[in-house]
C-alpha cells in the first residue's frame, strides 16, 4: 500500500524540548536542592512521562551536570566579556568580579544551580562538578596571578577569599542601597588596600 505524499515528505519529527527541560531542572533544582527535585518533578513539569526524560539523559546526575554546564557557561561568558576591553590587572579583576556577582544576583536559575548545588550533594556527579568549577575557577586564578601584588602574597589563599566572599554575598544581599556593581568594586578596593596594592 502506498503512504500519501504528505507522509512521504514529512521529516522526523525532531525533540526540541532539551532547552525547556534544562530550564525546567535548574528551576526545580534550585527551588528544592538537588536531593528535593526528583525525575518525575522534572518530567511532569515539561509534560513528559518519566522515562522520557531518559531519551535526553540517562540518569538526574547527567541532568544536574548538563544545568550546572550552562550555568558556568554563562557566568564564564559573563565574566570574559567584562574583562576583555580592559588592560590593568587590578581593573581586569574587578570587571570579572562585576561581573561573576551580577552573574550570581541575576533572577535566573541557573547560576543559582551553580552556587547552591555542592559536589557533595551529587556524589555520582562530583568529579564532573569540579572540573567544571575547577575550569571557570582558573579565570580568576590567571587574573590574580596577573596582579602587582608585595612579594611573599599567598595568590591562591587571595583568589578563594574573594571567590568566597562573592559567592556568599547571594546569602545575605537584599536590593538596595548596595548593588552588585558597588559590592565588587569595594571587595576588590579592600584588597587593594590590605595588601598595600594602591
Amino acid at each position: 500500500m502506498l503512504q500519501p505524499v504528505s507522509a512521504k515528505l514529512r521529516a522526523p519529527r525532531a525533540d526540541n524540548r532539551l532547552p525547556r527541560i534544562l530550564d525546567e531542572a535548574a528551576r526545580l533544582f534550585r527551588a528544592k536542592g538537588y536531593q528535593g527535585a526528583s525525575v518525575r518533578d522534572i518530567s511532569r513539569s515539561v509534560d513528559m512521562l518519566p522515562g522520557s526524560l531518559y531519551y535526553h539523559f540517562s540518569n538526574k546526575d547527567d541532568l544536574l551536570v548538563a544545568v550546572y554546564a550552562e550555568g558556568v557557561r554563562r557566568i564564564t561568558q559573563a565574566v570574559r566579556e567584562a574583562v576583555a576591553a580592559k588592560t590593568d590587572p587590578w581593573e581586569r579583576l574587578e570587571a570579572a568580579c562585576v561581573a561573576h556577582l551580577e552573574a550570581l544576583l541575576d533572577p535566573g536559575d541557573y547560576g543559582q544551580v551553580v552556587i547552591r548545588v555542592r559536589p557533595a550533594d551529587a556524589p555520582g556527579a562530583a568529579d564532573r562538578l569540579v572540573a567544571l568549577r575547577g575550569g571557570y575557577e582558573k579565570l580568576f586564578r590567571d587574573l590574580v596571578a596577573a596582579l602587582p601584588l608585595p612579594a611573599g602574597a599567598d595568590r591562591k589563599t587571595l583568589r578563594l577569599m574573594l571567590l568566597g566572599a562573592l559567592n556568599w554575598t547571594q546569602t545575605w544581599y537584599r536590593p538596595g542601597r548596595l548593588n552588585p556593581r558597588r559590592i565588587a568594586r569595594q571587595y576588590v578596593a579592600l584588597l587593594r588596600q590590605q595588601l598595600g596594592a594602591g
